[in-house]
C-alpha cells in the first residue's frame, strides 16, 4: 500500500505503513499550503534542485524528525552545512533507503541558491527528478522541468504507476507540453503539480486532466492537503 499526500506546489509525501518520505518541502512560502512544517512527520526528505521554493521548508522538517536529506552531492554539501545528514548522489545513481530506492534523472531547469545580501548566486548542481520504487509501486517526480525527448525513453524503460508533473509555465513546461510529456512517461496515473502557487503559474488543473482524458490517459487534480492511498 502507498499513501500520497500533495502539500501543494510541488511538495509530495510518499509513505508506507510506519516509513514515509518528502519530496521538495515549501510550506510556510505557500499560501495554498494548509500544513505547517512541524506537522511533517517523515523519515527522508528528497531535494529535486536548489531553489527556495523546493527546499525552504528541508532544514526545519530534516532536523525535527532527524531525517536525512537526499540531493544532488553539491546541494547535499550545501545542506550538511547546517548539520543536517545528508546523502549525496549524482545523474543516473540510485540510492536504496531501505523502505524505498529512489533513482534519480535529469530534468532540464536551474539550480542555485540565490544569496540576496551578498548578491551572489551559489551554483548548486544539476536539478533532477526522482523514479521512486516504493509501497509496490513506481513513482516519477518529475522536479522542475521543461519538455524533452528522453522522457519517451525513460517511459519506455520504467514501468510508472504514478507521475508528478509540472504545468505551471513560465518557470517549467506548461500543460500543453506536460500533456506531451504525460504521454511519453504513460504512467497509470498523473498528477499535475507547481502551479497556482504564484500569478505567473496560475493554470486550470481540471482542464489538463481533462486533455489526458481525451489521450486515453487517467489524471487527477490533488488540493493541498489532500491523500490518496493506492
Amino acid at each position: 500500500m502507498l499513501n500520497i499526500t500533495y502539500h501543494g506546489h510541488s511538495s509530495v509525501q510518499l509513505g508506507t505503513e510506519n516509513k514515509s518520505l518528502m519530496i521538495d518541502p515549501f510550506l510556510r512560502g505557500n499560501e495554498l499550503a494548509v500544513t505547517k512544517p512541524e506537522d511533517i512527520k517523515t523519515d527522508v526528505v528528497l531535494l529535486t534542485h536548489a531553489h527556495m521554493d523546493h527546499i525552504l521548508d528541508a532544514e526545519p522538517i530534516a532536523k525535527a524528525n532527524n531525517a536525512k536529506v537526499v540531493a544532488i552531492v553539491e546541494l547535499a554539501t550545501y545542506m550538511s552545512w547546517k548539520g543536517l545528514d545528508t546523502l549525496g548522489m549524482n545523474m543516473g545513481g540510485t540510492v536504496d533507503l531501505e523502505f524505498a530506492k529512489a533513482k534519480m534523472i535529469q530534468a532540464f531547469h536551474t539550480s542555485g541558491i540565490v544569496l540576496e545580501e551578498e548578491q551572489r548566486i551559489m551554483y548548486a548542481g544539476l536539478p533532477a527528478g526522482f523514479i521512486i520504487d516504493i509501497g509496490g509501486k513506481t513513482v516519477l517526480h518529475a522536479g522542475d522541468t521543461s519538455l524533452f525527448g528522453d522522457m519517451k525513453m525513460i517511459g519506455d524503460r520504467h514501468q510508472i504507476d504514478v507521475a508528478f508533473l509540472p504545468i505551471g509555465g513560465h518557470y517549467t513546461m506548461g500543460p500543453e507540453d506536460a500533456l506531451q510529456a504525460a504521454e511519453w512517461f504513460n504512467a497509470k496515473l498523473t498528477i499535475p503539480v507547481h502551479y497556482d502557487t504564484f500569478p505567473a503559474i496560475r493554470q486550470d488543473a481540471e482542464h489538463f486532466v481533462e486533455q489526458l482524458a481525451s489521450k486515453g490517459l487517467e489524471g487527477r487534480v490533488l488540493a493541498p492537503g489532500e491523500s490518496i492511498s493506492l
